[in-house]
């Protein structure tokens, strides 16, 4: 065998190994993870409401995933006990994120609970948290110079409100606030020794 040949069979080896390593291994590993108890599967209006999450690209700027108190304050800011495998068995793909421009909404349902309060957010973030950076996302709605007897209306401030008529909610706006309001899970984890401390973790005030 000449050198060529060991560098070819050598080069290919190592790939596989990788690939074994990198993607088959962890694959593997997920399909025996069980669902956490408290999780149920998204419904047909949250999963398109997460398809919107995605396609906003809002995992750039938020995280889903809480850590241990050893390594970030994440429980003293409400965010919930830390994340465990068991939570993500429904989200394909994940939208785990690696960066916080924004605060973690692993339970933002659970912090937020009020539709209202979340059209409006989306639809002009400083109207309900002043000095925010979050863009908003006007092209979500539309307004109508009559309500429908299914519009959902946009509670807004009157420097904010339209002239003529009401803003009303479209159809992917209806979904992703519906996604965001099911994320909630401060039920109790298979996988965490689960104490009244973490309980307590799991009720931290809105944020």
């Amino acid at each position: 065998m000449n050198r060529l040949s060991v560098i070819v069979f050598g080069s290919v080896g190592v790939l596989i190994l990788t690939a074994m390593i990198l993607v088959v291994m962890p694959y593997v590993q997920f399909m025996v993870v069980q669902p956490e108890e408290g999780l149920a599967p998204y419904t047909t209006e949250q999963q398109r409401g997460r398809d919107v999450y995605v396609s906003l690209g809002c995992v750039y700027c938020h995280t889903q995933q809480p850590t241990d108190r050893a390594f970030a304050p994440d429980s003293e800011r409400g965010w919930g006990r830390p994340s465990t495998p068991g939570d993500y068995v429904y989200d394909h793909p994940h939208q785990l994120g690696t960066m916080r421009t924004g605060p973690d909404l692993f339970n933002i349902g659970a912090r937020q609970s009020s539709a209202g309060w979340h059209y409006t957010h989306l639809y002009n973030p400083r109207a309900v948290v002043p000095g925010s950076i979050m863009p908003a996302y006007p092209f979500l709605f539309e307004v109508k110079r009559e309500l429908g007897p299914d519009d959902v209306r946009v509670d807004l401030p009157p420097e904010l409100a339209p002239k003529e008529g009401f803003v009303v909610a479209k159809r992917d706006a209806a979904a992703l606030i519906a996604y965001l309001v099911s994320l909630d899970h401060t039920y109790p984890s298979r996988y965490l020794k689960y104490t009244s401390e973490q309980a307590n973790l799991n009720s931290g005030a809105p944020r």
